[in-house]
């Protein structure tokens, strides 16, 4: 059996494992976001509008450029010209 984790413990763990998941995903940029978005049903794009919405609920304004610049570790135009592949898909 195992001991419950204290709630302040269990924050940082899921942000330590959220932080794992953008590492993992700016790692694997072969991995496209339609891709994401087909097997998984979300992409790099979500997980930074779900950043913008939860620090707007905590009163932190963030522009979408500095939300997705946060998840992808660049600018996303730059991240697109470097990374995405096929035709330029318009995912917003």
């Amino acid at each position: 059996m195992t001991n419950p984790i204290p709630e302040s413990e269990r924050t940082e763990i899921e942000a330590a494992a959220f932080r794992r998941l953008v590492r993992h995903l700016r790692d694997n940029t072969d991995v496209q976001n339609i891709d994401l978005m087909n097997l998984a049903g979300f992409c790099r794009n979500c997980l930074s509008k779900w950043y913008r919405a939860e620090a707007a609920e905590r009163g932190h304004e963030i522009s979408d450029p500095a939300a997705r610049e946060e998840i992808y570790g660049m600018p996303y135009e730059e991240w697109k010209n470097l990374y995405q592949s096929g035709p330029k898909q318009a995912h917003k």
